[in-house]
């Protein structure tokens, strides 16, 4: 005879159902919400954030100088400086190359648009001389027409770069303040908090401190590494703006995956464009040997696996990150999901039963 459905067990399971399905319900609300906060707060957020993330990269000289018998307010100022000092030595390792090498570049970049328009005119697309013309015509035609939101669109790039410095200025005010107050915050915020609260969320925002930290000072490292091999490999090869591109290597490191794609893509180019195929291929070459490496070899070494996160989590990471706020969100992508993994392992070790201690009974059914 077939098994019938138990009435009672059914009723049992949707009731289980639907309070899960509040509970969840009630989550996402909250978590909505908390995400709206953070975005009619962005401009306070995002200077504090940016703020963080330098502390915990300058944090470590910081220390060494504390511990040397440093006062805390010389110490930040001294590094807070000598972090000022290094930025303009980066900018200028951007800015003076390509300045003196852009009419140099921008002649190798008409070639190879020649290049490309004779390629295109032969086998197997055979595209004509009139053909490239009309395209021609027509994206100058829509320029034209969108003409009349260029000063809308100047606007908006003064607004962004004078935002930009607002935050860069605010980070490294905040910056110094982390550096000279930071080992205070901890034990003011356990004085806040009442109950539980007072001793759980303390130990979450330490190993979270301390994640963040380990997470920015590995790819700070791992991008030194990258830049300084594929400087050199470029170097050898004889790709100009080497320097440049070095340094856009270090800084795309703090992007993983997305950022080596990006800073290989930016090499390979300007390789093409100015010594030709040939060379373009062995820079191709070059970069993926320097890839392989650091996936395989540097990053575990240093990294340790200190995050926790699997390497597909931290590419679907970085393109939600990337498709919900765009470069700002690939930065962020990562140290919050390394974060959101702290707190979950933290709420799993409170939940979870002692070892040796029997786990919860089920319950007694219903008579």
């Amino acid at each position: 005879m077939p098994a019938t459905l138990s009435s009672r067990k059914t009723a049992a399971a949707l009731r289980t159902s639907a309070r899960v399905s509040l509970d969840l319900l009630l989550v996402l609300v909250i978590a909505a919400v908390a995400v709206w906060l953070l975005g009619r707060m962005w401009s306070i957020v995002w200077p504090l954030v940016v703020g963080l993330l330098l502390t915990t990269l300058t944090w470590p000289p910081a220390r060494f100088l504390r511990r040397r018998g440093w006062p805390p307010a010389l110490a930040a100022s001294v590094v807070t400086v000598l972090f000022l000092l290094v930025a303009a030595g980066v900018l200028a390792l951007i800015v003076v190359p390509v300045g003196s090498e852009s009419a140099e570049l921008a002649d190798g970049v008409v070639e190879g648009l020649k290049t490309v328009r004779d390629w295109a005119a032969g086998p197997p697309l055979n595209i004509g001389d009139d053909q490239i013309t009309k395209a021609m015509d027509s994206g100058i035609a829509r320029l034209q027409d969108s003409a009349g939101s260029a000063v809308t669109t100047v606007v908006t790039g003064v607004s962004t770069v004078f935002d930009g410095i607002v935050t860069t200025v605010l980070a490294l005010f905040l910056m110094f303040f982390f550096l000279k107050d930071g080992p205070r915050f901890l034990p003011w915020l356990t004085r806040q908090l009442p109950g539980r609260l007072a001793v759980h969320l303390p130990v979450v925002a330490e190993r979270g401190w301390n994640t963040l930290g380990s997470f920015v000072r590995s790819q700070a490292f791992v991008g030194l590494l990258d830049a300084v091999f594929i400087g050199l490999g470029l170097w050898i090869v004889g790709v100009p703006l080497v320097l440049p591109l070095a340094v856009l290597t270090f800084v795309s490191a703090f992007v993983p995956i997305v950022g080596a794609l990006f800073a290989g893509f930016v090499a390979v180019l300007i390789a093409l464009v100015s010594n030709g195929l040939t060379d373009a291929l062995i820079v191709l070459a070059i970069i993926v040997l320097v890839q392989q490496l650091e996936g395989n070899v540097f990053q575990p070494m240093i990294q340790s696996r200190g995050l926790g996160l699997h390497a597909a989590v931290v590419l679907l990471a970085v393109t939600l990150g990337g498709s919900l706020a765009g470069v700002v969100g690939s930065l962020l992508a990562v140290p919050v999901a390394a974060l959101i993994a702290v707190a979950w392992n933290y709420a799993r070790e409170q939940l979870s039963d002692p070892p040796g201690e029997p786990a919860d009974a089920p319950a007694a059914p219903a008579a």
